[in-house]
């Protein structure tokens, strides 16, 4: 799996892929270049990591159950060799987990799941339950759903979370939610934020006129957020 690195010093942020993206769109699409100044004094150091949704989520040859394996199998390199990789290069504890559209759902679902790993949470027009149809937008689980779907919807999992030290975790993460007013996800983000709330897990919500999603505007709200 290949990644790119920015930056030399600071919080260490994860940054995954658009909807069957490559490590290379988050600098190609300008957003490197939107956090050039904390990059450069030190504050930030970017780690945009490579998917497999084309293997995972949007393999529509491959059986539901095998499209979860193999997005619970990038989970693990993403958790067993990339953050292994990103704390040995930077002493700095912070740990940020970032990403646009389905990037927001790899950085969401990751961090959320993991209750402490992640300092905080940034997702910018984010999708958070994949087993709902929304306009031209399938269920990626083409209707299955058994307990392994489950614990990668946030939507689902959120609601009944009840264990006293996950709570905790999750109320001392920062965490972000940003959407546009118009688009597709807003329902979804709604609902998590939601979600959250009624677990008495501090977060920001924002809501941004429009649809925003788009690069021009996740470059506007990535130096606000991150």
């Amino acid at each position: 799996m290949e990644l790119l690195a920015f930056g030399h010093a600071g919080a260490k942020v994860l940054v995954f892929p658009t909807r069957q993206g490559r490590f290379f769109d988050y600098e190609n699409w300008g957003l490197v270049d939107a956090v050039r100044k904390p990059l450069e004094d030190g504050r930030l150091r970017l780690y945009c990591v490579d998917g497999v949704d084309s293997e995972s989520l949007y393999c529509r040859t491959a059986p539901p159950p095998a499209r979860v394996e193999r997005h619970r199998q990038f989970e693990a390199y993403v958790l067993n060799e990339v953050i292994p990789l990103m704390k040995a290069e930077n002493g700095m504890p912070t740990l940020v987990a970032h990403g646009c559209s389905i990037g927001a759902y790899h950085a969401v679902t990751l961090a959320l799941r993991h209750p402490g790993l992640f300092h905080k949470i940034v997702g910018l027009s984010g999708r958070y339950d994949l087993t709902r149809s929304v306009g031209p937008f399938e269920d990626l689980f083409s209707g299955h759903y058994d307990q392994d779907v489950y614990f990668i919807t946030p939507n689902h999992f959120v609601p009944n979370l009840e264990d006293a030290g996950l709570l905790t975790a999750l109320r001392n993460t920062e965490i972000t939610l940003a959407v546009g007013a118009d688009d597709p996800f807003h329902e979804s983000n709604r609902r998590l934020s939601e979600a959250l709330a009624g677990k008495g897990i501090g977060h920001q919500f924002a809501v941004w006129p429009g649809e925003a999603h788009r690069a021009r505007f996740w470059r506007e709200m990535v130096p606000q957020y991150l």
